[in-house]
């Protein structure tokens, strides 16, 4: 469960931003979706050549509503919404 000080949310498992390996996750799970016909979340302009440049735009301009789910060995887990991790 999140845990949530007062307004503030906190991230109380692993580091405070995105990792790596999220980041690669998320846009490889997004750029699949896209590839299948998912509608894009920002407007789409012709710039981008592919599903990959689409989810990165999609993912620096904070559009994806998408939660991380951080496990520790012993079960206990952390959802954090993607605006908390970038």
């Amino acid at each position: 469960m999140p845990v949530k000080t007062g307004k503030k949310f906190e991230v109380t498992i692993g580091p405070p931003k995105l990792t790596k390996f999220e980041r690669a996750r998320i846009l490889g799970a997004r750029a699949l979706m896209l590839s299948n016909g998912a509608p894009p979340f920002i407007d789409y302009i012709s710039k981008f050549r592919s599903s990959l440049d689409i989810a990165q735009e999609e993912l620096r301009s904070k559009a994806l509503p998408i939660s991380v789910r951080r496990v520790l060995p012993s079960g206990i887990y952390q959802d954090i919404p993607l605006d908390y991790l970038l």
